[in-house]
């Protein structure tokens, strides 16, 4: 029996000055793909007060009014009030965006003579635990729900006093490393200078925590609603923002490791990116085929090399058959290479706007390919469970 242990993770809203340069960089991202999927994108956004900077290397057929897309991205987030000190239709917008290198691109580029390469060198992970339907871990899953649930009731209007940025973050008691009780709830929102402390409290323990909670909900949650009292300045006003800022909030909140690099803004030849969505498909369908109950799949890979370096599982003493027969199994039924991975998760579509805010993983929308579970059937029968 393990030490009990609380575990705590954080999410942000899609108004968090961070996460509005993620959905810009990966809004941008979409445009290039819409018009020619084998746009190379490296694209980092910088935001702060009415400013925003877009910078980065793209080689691609398609014309963009990046400005446009900027602006456009803004409004869809909220930032429409001049009050808020970043607004849509008055910020400054700069962009500079020059060719991929073709240093980067003779290694990575695939020809009759040899097969895609890496884009990049680095190591990678996916996680995937059976403590939630999802497969992910109850701390970040309640954290993103949170914050989404605060978005929802701000667009809506059913809390009128909403401003866009926003924070959640829940700590959670594990026993035996399953989650047993929700100790702590952290929600900090922007809001109108009308309304008090006080009301915002029981708004957001009404509207927001009890909803989300559900069966996780009891009397002795300690609950703490804009600990500083105050929260009417921010957004990029309140703190300048910059793409790829949010790795943990976008993975697995800390309870799986994260290799480093940020995924919004690349495109998939970035392994970055793509093998980490390919990692968390294997870890998810190994846990959903009953082979463990928890799983963090490890791989990496050189630049230009499509072959990958490493691929390693780690089932954290909760395998069902050994682990060195999982690893065969998963090598014989899953293909690591860029261009496998690629093809397999269809990744060259305008899909990754969507998962800029709130995970990019746990999510049940049909863009999410890589959270399909449609291989456990098949590592089942390979276990011969």
């Amino acid at each position: 029996m393990s030490k009990p242990y609380i575990f705590t993770s954080e999410s942000v809203t899609e108004g968090h000055p961070d996460k509005v340069c993620d959905q810009i960089s990966d809004a941008i991202l979409d445009e290039f793909l819409k018009q020619d999927p084998d746009s190379r994108v490296a694209v980092e956004t910088l935001v702060t007060t009415d400013f925003v900077t877009v910078a980065g290397e793209v080689t691609s057929k398609a014309k963009l009014d990046i400005e446009k897309i900027v602006r456009d991205t803004i409004t869809e987030i909220g930032y429409d009030n001049p009050a808020l000190k970043f607004d849509a239709k008055t910020c400054q917008v700069v962009v500079k965006i020059d060719p991929q290198s073709p240093n980067i691109s003779q290694g990575v580029t695939a020809s009759e003579q040899k097969e895609q390469g890496a884009g990049d060198q680095g190591l990678m992970f996916g996680y995937a635990t059976n403590e939630t339907d999802e497969l992910m871990p109850l701390p970040i899953s309640l954290a993103h729900k949170l914050t989404k649930k605060l978005a929802e009731i701000r667009k809506s209007k059913e809390l009128a006093w909403l401003r866009p940025d926003g924070k959640s973050q829940v700590s959670v008691t594990y026993v035996d490393n399953k989650p047993q009780r929700v100790e702590t709830i952290v929600i900090s929102t922007q809001h109108d200078p009308e309304i008090s402390n006080e009301e915002i409290r029981k708004q957001i323990i009404d509207k927001v925590v009890k909803p989300v909670c559900e069966n996780w909900w009891h009397d002795d949650i300690v609950i703490h609603v804009n600990p500083t009292g105050k929260f009417e300045i921010g957004g990029p006003h309140g703190d300048a923002g910059l793409t790829g800022r949010k790795i943990i909030v976008d993975s697995y909140g800390g309870m799986g490791r994260h290799g480093g690099g940020a995924f919004s803004g690349k495109d998939p030849s970035k392994v970055d990116r793509s093998a980490s969505y390919m990692c968390r498909y294997v870890a998810k369908n190994l846990v959903a085929a009953g082979l463990a109950d928890r799983c963090e799949v490890q791989i990496a890979y050189a630049i230009g090399v499509c072959q990958p370096l490493s691929f390693s599982v780690n089932t954290f003493g909760t395998h069902k058959i050994p682990e060195d027969d999982i690893e065969k199994i998963l090598n014989s039924h899953f293909y690591m290479k860029p261009a496998s991975i690629i093809s397999h998760l269809d990744l060259k579509r305008p899909i990754y706007k969507k998962t800029a805010s709130y995970g990019h993983f746990g999510r049940s929308e049909p863009e999410f390919t890589w959270e399909k579970t449609d291989k456990a059937e098949e590592l089942r029968k390979a276990a011969g469970l």
